[in-house]
């Protein structure tokens, strides 16, 4: 019991914050874990620009007309 109000008393500051902002980083733990589902579903890219341009593509943020054609 001694510990556990220790380790509440320690992290008293975040969850404070936490109750009075509702914040949570679920958002980037969702980011990070399609990131290393795409990592372990490709079994490597070739270099990181390839890497990269797949994580922007699955997660829906790369712009597919942001060059133009000739």
């Amino acid at each position: 019991m001694k510990k556990a109000a220790r380790t509440l008393k320690s992290h008293l500051d975040g969850i404070i914050n936490t109750v009075d902002n509702r914040i949570s980083n679920g958002k980037a733990e969702q980011i990070n874990a399609k990131i290393q589902k795409l990592q372990s579903v490709a079994h490597g890219y070739r270099n990181f620009d390839n890497f990269r341009i797949a994580i922007l593509f699955f997660n829906g943020q790369l712009d597919m007309f942001s060059h133009s054609l000739r």
